[in-house]
């Protein structure tokens, strides 16, 4: 199996040798690293070339890098029935700079993108209509980001006097505590709430002497 996707991943790099940056197989699993911008034309001869015919596109997804100046890797995995193979395109992008959307390509590439620009925020140029997916019209930010708040910036409630949805800052009903991760059996270096309530144990009687 490696061998056979070894060989694919040359092939593709010897057709797009100015494209393709690079390939590696590893646990079983082919992947190909482009340039952004000729994303649709690869995928284009993936799905048509007929050593390959990829022509299922499985998903598309997003991994955020933060330290990079190009924070983004976005991922398509295909599948040939045909050939019964899989693989992974990954290309690079900044927050600034739209990946060509692959819609013209695969038809499915519609929803897949939305959700990764609803996600990750990453755009897609050409796309017929690039909105949210997953969150809501008026959400603030992409959740899956790695700089993103965990408890997020608004949170939603839906209103009695109103009747209708509102929008409100983020409130914690509750602070943020400290955890011990210290064995129970090792003891804290601190009074547990609730302890200070326990009485004393009695102290025991001292062991009589051997002999006495």
């Amino acid at each position: 199996m490696d061998e056979a996707l070894n060989e694919l991943g040359q092939q593709i790099a010897q057709a797009f040798p100015t494209d393709v940056t690079g390939y590696s197989v590893n646990l079983g699993e082919l992947r190909v690293e482009a340039e952004a911008a000729a994303i649709v034309r690869l995928l284009a001869w993936l799905r048509d070339e007929p050593s390959c015919l990829f022509q299922v596109l499985v998903d598309i997804t997003g991994v955020d890098w933060p330290e990079r100046p190009k924070r983004f890797d976005v991922v398509y995995h295909l599948l040939s029935l045909k050939q019964n193979q899989r693989i992974r395109v990954v290309v690079q992008t900044d927050e600034a700079t739209p990946v060509p959307s692959a819609v013209g390509v695969y038809s499915t590439a519609n929803w897949f993108e939305r959700e990764t620009w609803d996600m990750y925020g990453v755009m897609f140029s050409d796309h017929p209509d690039l909105r949210r997916l997953l969150t809501d019209y008026g959400f603030e930010g992409h959740p899956l980001r790695k700089d993103f708040p965990l408890t997020g910036y608004v949170e939603l409630r839906y209103d009695e006097e109103q009747k209708r949805v509102v929008y409100e800052p983020v409130t914690l009903t509750q602070e943020f505590r400290r955890f011990d991760f210290l064995s129970p059996w090792e003891g804290a270096r601190y009074v547990l709430p609730g302890d200070e309530k326990a009485e004393a144990p009695p102290s025991a009687p001292p062991a009589p002497k051997p002999g006495s």
